[in-house]
């Protein structure tokens, strides 16, 4: 099982450093959150909190996961990044066709592209796009933003997009990885039929076996059961050694995890803390051989 740091809702003056602690202690990658904007009043509920209840007020930093994986990128050698997970639904695929293949090429195929449809209204109104039917928009805009980064001249004429023969240069050197968030079941079915793996928001060891179970059977739907495929978990229970030997055996192959939060510090702890608690939290699980 692969450990990747999270540095949601955290100062950004910190990333770059915090990049170099999750490089020189031995995590795989570091999970970039997306949040356009904070609405003072929200028409929907947030859907991964038991009361619909943002995490989250008008003063959280958020930087843009891109411009943050390029950045993070330009300070670490073998490192990888994904967005955990970037909200499609409101932008436009060939922008963000050109934003992820110049991400993939600064950092040496060293990104993977996490994506969801997005919850709030808010977000695609406010930004031009109708809320309706974006899960059909969605499943177009994966399919334009893949074709494009495939390289060479392609053109495209959908239902929500219609362009003729275009190319982006330079295309990504190899293919970057789709992994697909969301619970629901057109999200799971979105995952195993197009996805080179599925992330999840917070669950419980429980639920993620449940769905990783679910997620085989739709892959093995699709034929697509001998293609690699990754199970990122958020996990809200297991947080020992025992717990993380539990998370594996129920399919889990890459550990979210925000390390200060283990070791009693929040979102907003000094960096040194940050860095000491990744320390730790690396000797406890990532190079304390439990899995050997």
């Amino acid at each position: 099982m692969k450990y990747t740091c999270s540095v949601a809702m955290g100062p950004i003056e910190q990333l770059t450093e915090l990049a170099r602690t999750a490089e020189e202690v031995g995590f795989d990658a570091i999970a970039l959150p997306d949040s356009l904007f904070y609405m003072e009043s929200a028409a929907a509920d947030y859907p991964y909190t038991a009361d619909g209840s943002r995490m989250w007020d008008e003063n959280t930093p958020w930087v843009d996961p891109l411009i943050a994986a390029a950045a993070m990128g330009a300070v670490t050698t073998g490192l990888r990044f994904y967005t955990n997970v970037l909200k499609l639904g409101s932008r436009n695929p060939l922008l963000l066709a050109r934003q992820v293949g110049s991400v993939a090429n600064l950092t040496g195929n060293r990104f993977g592209f996490g994506v969801g449809i997005g919850w709030a209204p808010e977000e695609f109104e406010w930004c031009g796009v109708p809320y309706a039917r974006r899960g059909a928009r969605v499943d177009e805009m994966i399919e334009v933003i893949k074709k494009v980064l495939a390289g060479g001249m392609v053109e495209h004429h959908g239902e929500f997009f219609d362009f003729d023969r275009l190319q982006m240069s330079p295309a990504p050197s190899a293919p970057v990885p789709f992994y697909v968030g969301g619970h629901t079941g057109p999200a799971l079915k979105r995952a195993a039929r197009v996805g080179d793996g599925w992330t999840s928001a917070m669950m419980t060891c429980a639920q993620l076996a449940e769905t990783i179970g679910r997620l085989k059977e739709l892959r093995a739907e699709y034929g697509r059961t001998e293609v690699p495929f990754e199970y990122q978990a958020v996990c809200i229970d297991k947080f020992d050694v025992d717990g993380h030997r539990e998370l594996a055996a129920a399919g889990v192959t890459d550990n979210i995890v925000v390390p200060w939060l283990l070791y009693g510090h929040g979102f907003d702890a000094p960096l040194a803390d940050k860095q000491d608690a990744m320390k730790r939290f690396a000797e406890t699980f990532i190079h304390s051989g439990w899995q050997d």
